[in-house]
This record gives structure tokens, C-alpha cells and sequence, in this order.
């Protein structure tokens, strides 16, 4: 038996491939594999290759696989583009009506399934999907009343009659390959999971999750790949809750009613990718100057303009940190994991509260959009932090206006919300004193500045960088942030089998960039290897702002719209040792 296995499905966007996916993953979920997969689909509605690989393991998994065992092709396009992951004496399950072709050079066995003709047979070529998914589902010889289950809540809704043809699709598709393979076959036999129930969910829903724990109530949204999914979970879920959501015209919309709920009481959030950043950056700036909270999700893709809006990208870090015209106190935390997702929000609805900022969220496509296993949540961790934020204010006999900017050796004001007795002050965007009042004083200017800056200096985040670094004598520490962090393990993993040492840093924390908490290990490393998806290394930059040491810092970049798989970093990085010796 084996301990994992990789299985793809491809097609036109628009065939099923999704819901096939779907099926399948929650079948397997259900019988405690551990899951990780990644989503490759058009900038466009329907039309176009899409495809969708998932990693089966008994194993906790993180990292998309390098090659495949099933591939499941609906066209030969799927074959073409894809066979080249099949690992020697892989399968392929194609539909016959295309009369299906292996390319030269790639070792695979062919099983042509009529999965069209038997959909039709059954009355709707729209079953195609379950033929296929039952015919790849049989060659893995594992229970068929689980996946039949996983077909009967699927397709529950549309009724009895609907279920019954789906579960004789997938009978029809299964009988006919296991006639054509003699049986399941025992290459692609998994051992037996451990039977637990996981949580099987993408970031953005686990950051629409964590949103909700931590008390947001509103979230006004511009739907935009690849955050859409955030704000589709919280218009189903919000309401329960006395929340609500609104569909804005525009991302400068949606961030500016953010801040106004915000300064009205209602922790209040937005998300957007990086097109919608850019739109909303002088509002960030509003928020700053204002002191207002406000929490921001990035769901970085390729750029920059449209760029590529359904492909994997980490160039936002720039953007997150800089972007503002002036200078404003902000923080940007970026998970690493679904869990991370799930509990960072609620820690960002504290530090924007407690901190009077901007909070930005950074996530990539891979962890927002890649659906993985993740370990039940401790919704016991929850705590709700709101900051200097006060009930009662004092009444003032000389009939001053509250000073909701005072200065405080923190940097952070007493807050109070709209309606509040003896709590009236002036709010307005441009330069202001203690109470609000705009102010173009040299004097004033300078310590506004600095008490909004000192924020900064104050900042405490949990967990701002993840360290794993167990030699004394590695010959590299790999940094990474994002979803990068289980694909340079793995890649350890194998550096480690040939007896090279590593340790490995997660920088959690990208604004204000905790220093401190890296300085021991940036300076005890003697090479430096930064994993990113972008261009220009920015998260490499940040390192070499702040402690110089450019010699030792080795940049792995990627950006060509995909994920690193572990067999790239693991030959980046031999061949930095190759390249120094």
C-alpha cells in the first residue's frame, strides 16, 4: 500500500470539473485522508483548460506534489498540458469520444471510458462528470458508499429522481473501467487514513470564519479574484448574525463605508486583491489619519493592471507596506496556513482597535483559494480586544471639545463612538490638533506625526515570524512567507536525505517588520535563502532594509503565475552549495 497518491481532473471550464473535485475531495475527506489542492482555471466564465490537482496523503500535508499518479481528461488538450506531471506507469482516464492520445515520450497507461456515450445514455451529457469521477474512484479500490454518499449531498437539493441517474452514473463508470482493468489497481492502493473528521476548507473561507468569530458585522466588497469568496461566505452567513453585506460599486467605496462603520462602533472589514488595493489607498490614508480601525484583506494574484487575475503571486508586499501617499501607522500580518487564516482575523480586528490603524491581511492565491485539511479550530483562543475604547467620559466644565487625539506616550488616544456624552470632537482628513480641529501649525504638525508614528514602536503581534531551526550547523536558513512555507519543508525534507542541513523562518509579520525577532537567526545564518513569488524579492529587500547583509542573501524567485512545487526550491538550493563550492 502506499502512503499517497496525486489525482487531476481537466477540462474546459464549465464541464464539471469543479463539482467533480468536489465530490471526490469530500469522499476522501470523509474517510480522514489529509487533502491539499490547488485550482488552475481561466480569466474567464465558462471556456478555457481548468484543472484541479489534489495531494492524498495519510500524512499532514502543505505542499502542492511535483508529478501524478490519475490524471482524468474530459479533452485531449487536458492530456497534452498535463501528462508531462505523470509519474512513470501513471493512468490516464479519458473520455473515448475524443479518441485519446498518449504523447511520445510520457510512460502511462490509457484507459479510454465512453464517459460521454453513458452520460447520454443515462439522459444529460452533464453527467459526464460522475462517470469519470466513478471510474477513478474504483481504480483506487476504496469504498463506494462514501463517495455515493458524497453524491447524495451534492446533488440532494435537485431531488430523489437527480441523485438516483448521478449514483447510476458513477455505478456505470466504475463497472466499466474495473471490466477494463481487471480490478482496482494495487499500484495505486492507499493505506487506510486514520478515520478522523478534518475540516477541509480554503483560506478565504477560514478568513471569512475567523471575521465572524471576531465580531465583524459588516463587510462592504467589490467582488474581485481571488477574494470573491470571502464576501459570497459572509453574505450567506452574516445575517444570521444581524450582519449584512454590501456589493459597493468599487473598491474605494467599499473601504471608505468600512472606515465609516468602523468610526460608528460596527467592526467592519473589507477584501479585495491588488487592482482593489491600489483603488482604495488614499482612504488607507484616511483610516491613518483619522485613527480609525479598519481591516483589510489582500488576496495577492499576478500584476500589475489586470495582470493575471487567477494565478499566484506574492508582489503585493510593497504596496501593503508603502502605498500610501504620506505616512500613517499600519500593520500587515500575513498567515501562513487555513488555520493561521482563521485566527489572524480575529487577531487583526484586536490590533486595529487597539492600535487605531489600518490593519492589512496578506494572503496569496495558493492559501486563499487552495482547499487543504486543517485541524479543528480552538474556538476556546477567541478573545475580543477593543482597545482604549470608552463607555463614559467625563463631563468638562470649561465645555472643551473631547480630545479624541490626545497625546499619549503610547501614541494611542482615548476612542469613543458617535453619541457618546461629553465624547463630541471634529473628524476630518486633513491635519488637526488634540480635538480634531484642523491645525497647519509647524509645532502641532511635528507632534501629531510623531504621536500617530509611536505606534509603531509599541506594536505587539502574536507570533510575527514561525522558526524552525533545529541545526546549530545549517548550511542555509530558507525564509518564506505565505502559502511558500509547506513547499520549502518538503523541500528540507529531501535536502535533509542528502545530508544537507537547513532551518526555516516564516515572516508572519511584514509591517512593522520585527526586527528583533529575526535579528538573532538572520545573524547567526551564513546563507541566507529567500522563497518568493515575485520579481523582484521585495521580501528579500525588507531583510537586507534593515540588516543589511545583501552578501549572504540568495533570492528563489518565481513568477510565472504558478505555486513553487518542493522539487524547485530543493534544486535552488543545491545548487547555491554547488554553486559555492
Amino acid at each position: 500500500m502506499i502512503d499517497q497518491l496525486s489525482w487531476k481532473i481537466g477540462g474546459q471550464q464549465g464541464e464539471g470539473v469543479e463539482s467533480t473535485d468536489r465530490i471526490f475531495s469530500t469522499a476522501l475527506n470523509r474517510l480522514g485522508y489529509y487533502l491539499y489542492g490547488y485550482r488552475h482555471f481561466s480569466s474567464r466564465i465558462k471556456g478555457g483548460h481548468t484543472n484541479n490537482k489534489i495531494r492524498i496523503s495519510t500524512k499532514p500535508i502543505r505542499a502542492i506534489s511535483d508529478d501524478l499518479d490519475i490524471l482524468v481528461a474530459f479533452d485531449q488538450e487536458s492530456i497534452d498540458l498535463n501528462a508531462a506531471e505523470l509519474r512513470p506507469n501513471g493512468v490516464v482516464v479519458a473520455d473515448a469520444k475524443f479518441n485519446p492520445v498518449i504523447p511520445d515520450g510520457v510512460s502511462a497507461r490509457l484507459f479510454a471510458v465512453p464517459i460521454t456515450a453513458i452520460a447520454e445514455e443515462l439522459g444529460t451529457s452533464l453527467m459526464k462528470n460522475m462517470v469519470a469521477s466513478g471510474a477513478s474512484w474504483a481504480l483506487l479500490g476504496l469504498p463506494l458508499d462514501v463517495f455515493n454518499k458524497a453524491v447524495e449531498e451534492e446533488f440532494g437539493r435537485k431531488g430523489a429522481a437527480v441523485v438516483e441517474k448521478n449514483l447510476e452514473a458513477v455505478k456505470r463508470g466504475a463497472d466499466f473501467i474495473l471490466d477494463q482493468a481487471g480490478g482496482p489497481l494495487p499500484e495505486f492502493q492507499l493505506a487506510p487514513a486514520d478515520g478522523k473528521q478534518k475540516l477541509f476548507m480554503i483560506g478565504n473561507d477560514a478568513i471569512a470564519l475567523g471575521a465572524l468569530a471576531a465580531g465583524c458585522r459588516f463587510m462592504p466588497a467589490y467582488p474581485i479574484t481571488p477574494a470573491s469568496e470571502i464576501m459570497e461566505y459572509l453574505i450567506k452567513a452574516l445575517p444570521k448574525f444581524g450582519g449584512t453585506v454590501i456589493q459597493t460599486e468599487d473598491e474605494i467605496a467599499a473601504v471608505s463605508m468600512a472606515i465609516g462603520a468602523n468610526y460608528g462602533g460596527v467592526r467592519s472589514m473589507t477584501a479585495s486583491a491588488g487592482p482593489g488595493l491600489s483603488l482604495m489607498m488614499e482612504a488607507i490614508g484616511l483610516a491613518g489619519m483619522t485613527e480609525t480601525p479598519v481591516v483589510i484583506v489582500d488576496t495577492q494574484r499576478g500584476g500589475p493592471s489586470t495582470g493575471l487575475p487567477t494565478k499566484q503571486e506574492q508582489s503585493d508586499v510593497n504596496a501593503m507596506i508603502y502605498g500610501t501617499h504620506g505616512e500613517i501607522p499600519k500593520i500587515v500580518i500575513a498567515p501562513s496556513t487555513v488555520e493561521e487564516c482563521f485566527y489572524d482575523m480575529i487577531q487583526a480586528f484586536n490590533l486595529a482597535e487597539k492600535y487605531q490603524c489600518p490593519v492589512i491581511v496578506m494572503t496569496d492565491l495558493q492559501l486563499s483559494m487552495g482547499k487543504q485539511s486543517a485541524e479543528p479550530l480552538d474556538y476556546n483562543r477567541i478573545v475580543i480586544d477593543r482597545g482604549n475604547l470608552l463607555r463614559d467620559v467625563p463631563e468638562r466644565e470649561d465645555g472643551t471639545l473631547f480630545k479624541r487625539y490626545a497625546v499619549t506616550e503610547d501614541g494611542i488616544s482615548p476612542r469613543v463612538l458617535p453619541g457618546i456624552k461629553n465624547g463630541i470632537h471634529h473628524v476630518t482628513g486633513v491635519e488637526h490638533d488634540e480635538v480634531g480641529r484642523p491645525s497647519e501649525s509647524p509645532v502641532n504638525r511635528e507632534k501629531m506625526m510623531e504621536k500617530r508614528m509611536e505606534k509603531l514602536k509599541h506594536i505587539k503581534v502574536e507570533q510575527p515570524i514561525h522558526v524552525d531551526a533545529p541545526h546549530e550547523d545549517a548550511v542555509m536558513l530558507i525564509i518564506g512567507m505565505g502559502s511558500t512555507g509547506g513547499t520549502i519543508d518538503e523541500a528540507r525534507g529531501r535536502l535533509a536525505s542528502e545530508g544537507i542541513k537547513s532551518n526555516h523562518l516564516t515572516v508572519r509579520l511584514l509591517h512593522p517588520f520585527p526586527v528583533d525577532e529575526l535579528r538573532p537567526h538572520i545573524e547567526k545564518a551564513s546563507k541566507i535563502v529567500v522563497v518568493e513569488n515575485n520579481a523582484t524579492g521585495q521580501l528579500a529587500s525588507l531583510i537586507k532594509l534593515h540588516f543589511g547583509c545583501a552578501d549572504k542573501i540568495h533570492n528563489v524567485l518565481k513568477y510565472n503565475g504558478n505555486p513553487f512545487l518542493p522539487s524547485e526550491i530543493h534544486k535552488e538550493c543545491k545548487g547555491l552549495i554547488a554553486w559555492q563550492h
